[in-house]
């Protein structure tokens, strides 16, 4: 296909695997074949995906939110490619919305976590919720990949199906602002964002709400643990790890978030770890589980229950060389047939506000909830 090509939702819809970054989007024509590791991606899976890929082949794919949790990778062809939309017509749809937890429920987990925090078993845990939609008529997959490349909401825009085959199933797809980690030959580049808060429609006061979140000692503390932790992790395998000394301020439609881009490097001459084992060695970081990580995961699983599955993990892509990308899966919404899942997550930490964190939550989810129509 030609560089400037468009792409009509129909056509999007013949291939439902993508990942974009920033202007192009690679766009698999064909699946070759998938791995999938229901029980746990290790180390071990990581590497026979990497080694089994051609010089120049890719696989593109998703981790589980768990550490060892499952994940699933297809290899394919395709190519990068700049996107020209052209952009969907409204359809009237019917909707069912069920939110759980409810705002009130959330809030009650807020509480329940800050008890923990004070009692000193926690410093962070990050705790999500979601809605869940049914449509009438269904949500068109192509739609919702042709809005997402449209308006952008997040710089890594993804879709990739859930299940091995062409059989229909579920399909993860969103547009993450968060970058987990890229590596180009020696080059190791993460983004990691830590501490939010909803963007005003008022630009003086959307403005005050950067500042106050730049200044804000809850917030930087919160984006402290994920930069401290990434750095410790990446010192285990690269040298030259570098982090800025403060944050800056990163904006998408609806929310201002605390980044920090790290940049590390791999020592000359020796063969490093995969694009896809350094998003292992990183995930789940603070941004999205919490510290100390265990107890983190187990006040997750106590109180949000059986929600995340692929939420809160990471999407991207490995080669044959051992480069890739890989964003943190938020942002991000399951389709699966006329039933849609929304997810959205918020740190909470010595100081968190339940109202605050139920509000910034609604922020999140409102990104996805426009880009499929919701009202």
């Amino acid at each position: 296909m030609g560089q400037h090509e468009v792409l009509t939702p129909a056509g999007l819809a013949a291939r439902p695997l993508l990942f974009a970054s920033g202007e192009n989007a690679y766009i698999a024509d064909r699946v070759v074949r998938t791995w999938i590791s229901p029980d746990g991606a290790d180390a071990a899976w990581a590497d026979r995906v990497v080694a089994a890929l051609e010089p120049g082949q890719r696989a593109v794919g998703a981790l589980s939110f768990e550490s060892g949790a499952p994940g699933i990778l297809h290899q394919v062809e395709g190519e990068e490619r700049a996107l020209v939309s052209p952009g969907t017509a409204p359809v009237d749809r019917e909707w069912r919305v069920r939110e759980f937890p409810t705002a009130a429920e959330y809030a009650d987990m807020v509480r329940s976590a800050l008890e923990q925090i004070e009692a000193g078993s926690l410093h962070k845990v990050v705790l999500g919720r979601c809605l869940d939609v049914v449509s009438e008529p269904p949500l068109d997959p192509a739609d919702v990949i042709d809005r997402l490349l449209t308006t952008r909401p997040g710089r890594y825009v993804f879709s990739v199906p859930l299940t091995e085959g062409d059989s229909p199933g579920p399909l993860l797809v969103g547009a993450s602002p968060e970058l987990l980690v890229r590596r180009a030959g020696e080059v190791i580049e993460c983004t990691p964002l830590a501490g939010s808060v909803p963007r005003s429609a008022d630009p003086a006061e959307d403005a005050q709400r950067g500042a106050r979140l730049l200044s804000s000692a809850k917030d930087l503390a919160e984006h402290a643990f994920v930069v401290d932790a990434i750095v410790h992790a990446l010192k285990d395998v690269c040298v030259d790890v570098e982090a800025p000394a403060s944050p800056e301020l990163m904006r998408t439609d609806t929310v201002w978030h605390l980044a920090s881009p790290v940049r590390a490097r791999l020592a000359a001459g020796v063969e490093g770890p995969s694009a896809l084992r350094l998003a292992q060695l990183l995930h789940p970081t603070p941004a999205v589980g919490g510290v100390p990580l265990e107890a983190a995961q187990a006040t997750i699983a106590a109180l949000e229950g059986d929600l995340r599955n692929y939420f809160a993990g990471c999407v991207g892509w490995v080669d044959g060389s051992g480069d890739g990308e890989f964003a943190v899966t938020i942002r991000a919404a399951v389709i699966d047939g006329e039933r849609l899942r929304l997810f959205a997550g918020a740190g909470i930490v010595a100081g968190s506000d339940p109202a605050s964190e139920v509000r910034e939550t609604g922020a999140k989810l409102a990104t996805m909830a426009r880009v499929t129509g919701l009202p």
